[in-house]
């Protein structure tokens, strides 16, 4: 659901770690198989072929000019490397990763629709060894780099975000939110998808359905901060990466943009970014998401 009724005060109860969000539309695939770690290694740009159990990270698979094309959670519980990624992502991601597979001993599973995907801030009583990812972002993982000379989290407009994604079955989530408001779960409520969308664009965070199109390098996005190793090579498009940010720089930048609102529509994602040269209004930009934040009043992400 986009949401319950209620948009602003779910936002309210998410901010506070009061609420679930049911992201079960998302898509949701795991890679088993003693080859799964040194496999996803040399396909994308995070090294995670040591990666210990319990760990979450994020991962892309470029293109060979750098671009992206497939973004994921990952998270590595010991005996699988799960992927959660955008409904929309999912199939072409599947069918990529199949047609990789040549002969490491490994074993693709698509879960979407079977394993529900839930959105929260907090900690969820009850569900403490539930498989869960933990986003990294904004924190400059090893081997990363930031936008910023400064990579200090706190300095960081997302500094406050704290994302985890549980992966349950439809039953214990439905079971769950029968729950809610009652005894552990005191206080808590469902909150709807632009509760979510909401504070996502808040703390600056790119998501690969909406922020990312058919040319967008991983530099632009700020996503060598969670999801790129630069010491690490191997995988396609490489070269691209490493030549853009040692000789160049990136041509575009993700940017969080806070609408004026005196018209009372929101721009649709998709307008255009213009700025004032010379007397003149200048295209700059797209404008990639864009939601009403409880506190902030309208606010979007752009690339310009």
């Amino acid at each position: 659901a986009a949401h319950y009724g209620r948009p602003l005060p779910e936002q309210r109860a998410l901010a506070r770690g009061r609420a679930l969000v049911d992201l079960s539309h998302r898509a949701v695939l795991s890679v088993s198989g003693p080859d799964r770690l040194s496999w996803l290694h040399t396909l994308g740009t995070q090294h995670v072929e040591t990666l210990p159990p319990g760990t979450s990270t994020e991962i892309l698979f470029l293109d060979v000019q750098g671009r992206i094309e497939h973004a994921a959670h990952l998270l590595e519980d010991g005996a699988a490397a799960w992927l959660v990624t955008d409904r929309e992502d999912g199939p072409g991601l599947a069918a990529w990763l199949t047609s990789m597979r040549f002969s490491h001993d490994v074993t693709l599973r698509d879960h979407t629709g079977a394993v529900a995907v839930v959105g929260a801030t907090a900690p969820v009583p009850g569900w403490e060894d539930r498989t869960v990812w933990l986003d990294p972002w904004p924190r400059v993982g090893a081997g990363g780099w930031a936008y910023t000379a400064d990579p200090d989290p706190e300095a960081h407009p997302g500094a406050d975000w704290a994302w985890r994604e549980y992966l349950v079955t439809r039953a214990d989530l439905e079971a769950t939110a029968r729950a809610l408001g009652t005894g552990a779960l005191a206080g808590w409520s469902l909150a709807g998808t632009t509760a979510a969308e909401a504070l996502r664009i808040e703390a600056g965070r790119p998501r690969r359905a909406l922020d990312v199109d058919d040319r967008a390098i991983p530099h632009e996005l700020d996503l060598l901060r969670t999801a790129v190793h630069l010491e690490k090579g191997c995988y396609r498009g490489q070269e691209a990466v490493a030549r853009v940010h040692n000789l160049g720089q990136p041509p575009r930048r993700l940017v969080f943009v806070h609408l004026d609102g005196s018209g009372h529509i929101h721009p649709d994602p998709g307008a255009e970014v213009l700025a004032a040269v010379r007397g003149s209004d200048r295209p700059v930009g797209v404008l990639t998401s864009v939601v009403q934040h409880y506190e902030l009043g309208p606010i979007g992400l752009a690339v310009i």
